[in-house]
């Protein structure tokens, strides 16, 4: 098995949390995304953090270009590894 991981980038705590549960309807996800604060340099205000989708796809079965496309939809994009 390989250790494939997607890491989607969002605006906020909100995006991160709905995208989470539309991840698991729209592409079947069984494991939970691993939900990350990631705050910006000097930044200490949760509000000014960008939040991270970690996913497992072990089978690769996720198309990283659709993965791009559905972060888009909250503003988001996907990290290139």
């Amino acid at each position: 098995m390989s250790d494939v991981r997607h890491v989607l980038v969002l605006p906020d705590r909100d995006a991160a949390e709905e995208a989470a549960e539309a991840l698991r309807e729209r592409f079947g996800v069984d494991e939970e995304p691993h939900l990350v604060r990631d705050a910006l340099a000097g930044e200490d205000d949760a509000e000014d953090a960008q939040w991270l989708l970690v996913l497992r796809d072990e089978q690769e079965r996720l198309d990283p270009a659709e993965l791009d496309a559905f972060a888009g939809e909250w503003e988001g994009w996907r990290e290139e590894p």
